[in-house]
């Protein structure tokens, strides 16, 4: 990890949870983040909330006769193998897409699952993305199952575990996403796994270019921000919750 990235944070052995709205999303933004977790000791549990079927699986419907339960079990297996190739857990809630739904019962089984992680880091999606009706679905119901597990800081009638730290991942338009990074990973030494997890994700190709490059981009800021010459890959985060330090 380079000075000034986040790696010490989100890279160090931790327990991770990270939510996706659809099967793919966790690969794009946070792949090369949680190849570091698992390099370090790590463990990191990924929760596809959809699989996309309906709205991300652009290449599967252009086959004649294509039907829903193919897609996503394609789908399905397609996440299997780039969580496996970047040492997560996926956990597949199958809860639909366009329009992502996330109602009570989700919720539950949702806080139950940030329970028996109990992680030290949450990542998902940011607030607000004018071009997907399902990402901000998914960040408000990441932040209520995250607030129902830790519940009010006393003891409760119910199981809690301490709050983690919250962080959102880059959308694909931050510009209009409200997205402000806040940390960069240093992903130079795990973006060959980024890469192979995205090629995994064949159904959405087209977008595998774009967050090769993406990372590039990112991977020159993290330089200008510690003056390492080593950092070639990056991926980018915000903070959500306050740190707790004793010095700056």
């Amino acid at each position: 990890m380079s000075p000034g990235s986040m790696g010490g944070r989100l890279a160090g052995g931790r327990r991770m949870l990270v939510v996706s709205a659809h099967s793919a999303d966790f690969v794009w933004r946070a792949a090369g983040t949680i190849a570091n977790n698992t390099a370090a000791g790590g463990c990191t549990t990924v929760v596809a909330l959809s699989f996309g079927e309906r709205g991300e699986s652009g290449e599967l419907w252009k086959e004649p006769g294509q039907t829903e339960a193919a897609v996503k079990a394609i789908r399905r297996s397609e996440a299997e193998k780039a969580a496996a190739v970047i040492g997560a857990e996926l956990v597949c809630l199958d809860l639909g897409d366009y329009p992502l739904t996330v109602g009570d019962a989700a919720i539950a089984r949702l806080a139950d699952v940030v329970r028996s992680v109990s992680p030290n880091v949450v990542i998902t999606h940011p607030a607000l993305d004018p071009f997907n009706p399902d990402h901000p679905v998914a960040h408000q119901a990441t932040l209520r199952a995250r607030l129902l597990s830790s519940g009010a800081g006393v003891a409760s009638a119910f199981e809690t575990v301490a709050p983690s730290q919250l962080f959102v991942f880059e959308p694909h338009q931050p510009e209009l996403c409200g997205f402000v990074p806040t940390d960069f990973v240093d992903i130079t030494g795990s973006f060959a796994a980024k890469q192979q997890a995205m090629e995994a994700m064949a159904a959405q190709k087209y977008l595998q270019q774009y967050y090769a490059e993406r990372a590039g981009h990112r991977g020159n800021h993290a330089r200008k921000v510690t003056g390492d010459p080593a950092v070639r890959y990056a991926e980018a985060f915000q903070r959500l919750t306050p740190q707790v330090v004793g010095v700056l």
